[in-house]
């Protein structure tokens, strides 16, 4: 499938500006299930941005801007070739050691609840699959989607007990079960084409697991299945603080305002 990706993040500022660091974590990846055809980040200072590959071997780009500034920009766009491997990530290196993704964060660590959903999930039988596919739709069944309920700062357990939440939420609560388990669990972001013509608000986040007889492989809790081919992935590290697609900080600027507007169409 082709997938066509617009991704614009637009920042207002009442109080200009003089100076502006972002880091932007919005370069999808090449690996056995996706192939990025084309890709251009439009921003403030890219074209002599710094880029690098971090820890987790995510594409950062970090641009500045100075001046008077009341307006800024960053658009990514571009299209991604890719095919339904059942969630399972081949071909993609992952330069951090397997046992950082077994730590918790403060948005991960699990409470009593959850780490009773972890431990239902394996007395339930089968293999390592069959027992996350159970914890993935236990938690979809737990969490209704719900914008505006949760905040950025939300913890999974938090949102466990709120019973609504975003996909954010649902991947926190998925990765703080999993690695109760001890499994090591990785936190992604990217895009979903939906079928719906409306544009969406953010971008989109799973979770991704190491299973010792395939590899890294995704769980959508927020809709319930794998990542198909209806899915790009971009980045991935511990929880959702790690993979903020923009972020960064400023001299001045007060009273900001945002606006992000995704849109992805299948070809």
């Amino acid at each position: 499938m082709q997938l066509t990706v617009r991704h614009v993040t637009h920042y207002r500022y009442r109080i200009p500006a003089s100076y502006a660091v972002q880091r932007l974590l919005l370069t999808p990846l090449d690996f056995a299930s996706q192939k990025v055809r084309t890709w251009t980040i439009e921003a403030p200072g890219i074209a002599e941005a710094l880029s690098y590959r971090d820890a987790f071997g995510n594409v950062v780009h970090v641009v500045t801007s100075r001046g008077m500034i009341e307006e800024v920009t960053v658009v990514a766009h571009g299209i991604v070739e890719t095919s339904d491997a059942a969630g399972v990530v081949r071909g993609l290196a992952s330069p951090m050691p397997e046992a950082v993704f077994l730590r918790h964060t403060k948005a991960t660590k699990p409470n009593a609840e959850i780490a009773a959903i972890a431990d239902a999930a394996r007395q339930g039988g089968g293999d390592t699959i069959a027992q996350l596919h159970v914890l993935m739709h236990d938690i979809r069944a737990r969490i209704s989607y719900e914008i505006g309920a949760t905040t950025a700062h939300t913890t999974a357990a938090e949102a466990l007990a709120e019973g609504r939440g975003v996909c954010q939420d649902h991947a926190h609560v998925f990765l703080a079960a999993a690695r109760h388990l001890g499994l090591p669990s990785r936190y992604v972001t990217g895009y979903i084409v939906t079928g719906e013509e409306q544009s969406a608000t953010a971008s989109h986040a799973w979770a991704e697991v190491l299973i010792p007889t395939l590899g890294w492989t995704g769980f959508d809790a927020a809709n319930g299945v794998c990542p198909t081919e209806q899915y790009v992935r971009v980045a991935a590290g511990l929880d959702a603080s790690g993979v903020v697609p923009v972020m960064g900080s400023r001299r001045g600027g007060e009273a900001e305002t945002m606006a992000v507007e995704v849109n992805v169409t299948a070809q």
